[in-house]
């Protein structure tokens, strides 16, 4: 059977795709319940360091690159389409299982803007982070799921600057190549 240790080592390249739904939330803004979004979510990463830790804090880190392409459909039809690098600690000493949690952030650009009282600007900064699980259902084949706060902000370059904030919730493959 796979066993993480021995598939998400340093130089492997983990490449995937995921689909993913936004629900907006009103956490830290009055205004983002209404929000909601499918989301496409390819992404490609290398893994970085040697295993770290001990016990079952054993792990490593892979840096990632995701893009992202999405389709409002609440308050009203928009798009969103963008790119955030993120850093991902994956925990190794589940077997076949593979805790981790991500962080990072990116820019995008959207339609919502104006016509939404929280944003002005088309373009807007990302910073989202969260906790996802993968299943290795071969040696190099992993089915993912996952969840973070995602948060949107224009960094005050508009004249609204409420900020978006949602829980992204998302579905999908990976597929390691070895190093």
């Amino acid at each position: 059977s796979p066993e993480a240790q021995s598939t998400v080592q340093r130089g492997t390249i983990e490449a995937g795709v995921a689909a993913g739904y936004l629900q907006g939330v009103d956490v830290m803004s009055g205004n983002s319940a209404n929000r909601n979004a499918f989301y496409l979510l390819p992404r490609i990463g290398m893994v970085v360091t040697d295993h770290l830790g001990a016990g079952y804090l054993t792990g490593n880190v892979t840096l990632m690159f995701e893009p992202f392409f999405a389709s409002y459909f609440r308050p009203f039809g928009a798009s969103a389409a963008g790119g955030a690098f993120l850093v991902k600690y994956n925990f190794l000493s589940f077997g076949r299982w593979i805790p981790y949690w991500d962080v990072g952030g990116g820019l995008l650009w959207t339609d919502l803007a104006p016509r939404i009282a929280e944003q002005s600007t088309p373009v807007n900064f990302l910073l989202e982070t969260g906790p996802g699980l993968q299943y290795l259902a071969t040696d190099r084949i992993a089915l993912t799921v996952g969840t973070r706060f995602h948060h949107i902000s224009n960094g005050n370059t508009g004249d609204r600057n409420d900020g978006l904030n949602s829980i992204l919730t998302y579905i999908g493959l990976s597929y390691f190549l070895p190093r």
